[in-house]
């Protein structure tokens, strides 16, 4: 069995798609249908810079998603593969459950580019600057990581935002407490904590009006069949009914991603191979977090060819 996985933020680099749009017909055609969509050039940033523009969450969650759309086409059109005959589940990290959906016929490409620009800014506008921080706990389990963010809360939100693998977990909140969770590592025998480049407390309760802007989006575009069952990140299980999804959807935004239980519960239910198209963070993550399970990536055309003859 097989399932395709689907990166998160963090995963943008200025030049990505540039090389996949040079090559291929078929990739420049979802970079100008994600332009047009959103009304800008968004694949100009992507290719060109300048980085602070491509990192503005309501740029970088699109443009993620266009550039594993890309590869995932160029896939099915030049390497003759129909997705739904090779794959058995999708997942896809955070922003990424967009882009998995996408892949999965629940949604057209213009709709997630759409509904990924209105998550970028309602996540970004739900916390004014500064107010909210995240970290990185590296050698860190998420039982060592639930008792440090209690501890360092001290009446303010600090949350397990990010279950990725057995080492690490990241942690969003107030910045005040991120700040103590950070100095705190060493008593709750965490290796390191590492302030992460964000700007805004993603995956926790603070991101409430997030949520609630999603949820009036995903009413006036809601999720239709979908092809391929998903693994969703919040329960780390399978969801197959569109209006569950859809509720899924807007609980994510406040919720945990349950990466490292997801790479499990798909091992489990028999995935012996994951392949990320559009990056290679989340298949590592999986591969630590599952164990023994078969890895591919592709995001150029030779792997892309590569993968072809595999699948």
């Amino acid at each position: 069995m097989r399932a395709f996985v689907f990166p998160g933020q963090g995963s943008q680099k200025v030049g990505m798609g540039g090389e996949l749009a040079e090559v291929s017909a078929v990739a420049r055609e979802v970079f100008e249908e994600v332009d047009e969509a959103l009304g800008q050039n968004l694949f100009k940033i992507m290719t060109q810079g300048p980085e602070d523009e491509l990192m503005l969450t309501e740029n970088a969650q699109p443009a993620i998603m266009a550039n594993a759309i890309a590869v995932l086409r160029v896939l099915e059109k030049e390497g003759g593969i129909v997705l739904a005959d090779k794959a058995d589940y999708v997942a896809g990290h955070s922003l990424g459950e967009y882009t998995a959906l996408c892949a999965a016929g629940a949604f057209g490409l213009a709709d997630t580019a759409r509904l990924l620009k209105l998550r970028g800014q309602s996540m970004q506008a739900a916390v004014p600057v500064g107010v909210g921080a995240m970290a990185a706990l590296l050698g860190a389990d998420i039982e060592k990581a639930t008792a440090l963010a209690q501890a360092a809360a001290e009446g303010e939100v600090c949350a397990v935002a990010n279950d990725n693998d057995p080492g690490q977990v990241v942690l969003s909140g107030h910045k005040g407490a991120i700040e103590r969770a950070i100095a705190m590592v060493k008593d709750h025998g965490i290796k390191r904590g590492v302030a992460l480049p964000v700007s805004a407390p993603f995956h926790c309760p603070l991101m409430q009006p997030a949520a609630d802007a999603m949820a009036e989006a995903l009413e006036k575009t809601p999720p239709g069949t979908l092809q391929i069952a998903l693994f969703a990140n919040v329960t780390a299980g399978i969801v197959t009914d569109p209006a569950e999804v859809r509720r899924l959807l807007v609980e994510q935004v406040t919720g945990r991603v349950r990466w490292r239980e997801s790479a499990i519960a798909m091992k489990e239910a028999g995935v012996e191979t994951f392949v990320e198209l559009g990056g290679k963070v989340v298949g590592p993550m999986i591969k630590r977090s599952a164990g023994e399970v078969e890895v591919a990536s592709a995001s150029t055309m030779g792997e892309i060819e590569e993968l072809a003859k595999t699948l």
